[in-house]
């Protein structure tokens, strides 16, 4: 059985974490699907949102404490050349619009995923977590995305306690975008995800590109990259069919390119 489900339908794509009988905790194997689930994602011209859940009542439990090895990643090199970012979690190239549909607890690894997508919608009965602090361990990556997405007293607290808190208070941090009711959570991600698909995709990837690269560049740099890019989308397929639409008073049929 594969540890993570891949499967699309239209232009939206579904990746879900399936240990469920392990609380969906990350090991090798399924460190192994997760990359290669999101490389097919990213490589797919016709693949232009993703959603990505858990199978069963957790969304995922972190990485397996019982079978850990390779659950982070393997690694090539020297102590000091080890590459990092070999994961969506970590910072894959992807500037394709993600959901987190979390349905339940969504723990350490799992709240990093979660962080790394552009929307976190989140059920009722999810909850929300970092314990690396409480077994003596450091979460770096989640200590790196957590303060960018909420208040940094926020941040510390999760981070720094490592108590677990409800979707309810995750909404209220500006951790999770949205709550709905659990037996909705994934009708709402996909009615989500075909309403991202109404845009162009290669602008949207354009856009979502300039929102994350601007964030760490000089604003005069930031605009001169985004003009750039505002040239590059213009001259793909999907530019020619907006405006020929646009002329004809209808719906654009987005080639994708």
């Amino acid at each position: 059985m594969s540890t993570v489900e891949y499967s699309q339908r239209d232009h939206v794509v579904t990746i879900a974490y399936n240990r469920p009988h392990t609380a969906n905790a990350i090991n090798g194997e399924m460190r192994d699907e997760l990359n290669a689930a999101w490389h097919r994602f990213r490589d797919d011209r016709d693949a232009w949102v993703a959603i990505l859940t858990g199978n069963g009542p957790i969304f995922c439990g972190g990485a397996d404490l019982r079978d850990g090895t390779g659950s982070t990643g393997t690694f090539a090199g020297t102590f000091w050349e080890i590459p990092t970012i070999n994961s969506f979690e970590s910072g894959l190239e992807l500037y394709k619009p993600t959901i987190a549909a979390v349905n339940g607890a969504c723990i350490g690894y799992g709240l990093t995923a979660a962080l790394a997508c552009d929307f976190v919608l989140a059920s009722d009965r999810a909850s929300f977590a970092y314990p690396e602090v409480l077994m003596g361990m450091a979460t770096i990556v989640g200590a790196l995305r957590l303060p960018s997405r909420v208040a940094w007293a926020d941040a510390m607290e999760m981070l720094l306690t490592g108590e677990r808190i409800d979707a309810t208070r995750a909404k209220e941090i500006g951790l999770a975008w949205r709550v709905v009711p659990h037996e909705q959570l994934l009708d709402e991600a996909n009615a989500l995800a075909d309403r991202l698909c109404a845009g162009a995709p290669t602008a949207s990837r354009a856009i979502k590109e300039v929102a994350m690269r601007g964030r760490s560049l000089p604003w005069t740099d930031a605009v001169r990259f985004g003009e750039t890019m505002r040239k590059v989308a213009a001259a793909t397929d999907d530019a020619a069919e907006g405006r020929a639409a646009r002329a004809e008073d209808r719906t654009p049929e987005w080639p994708g390119s």
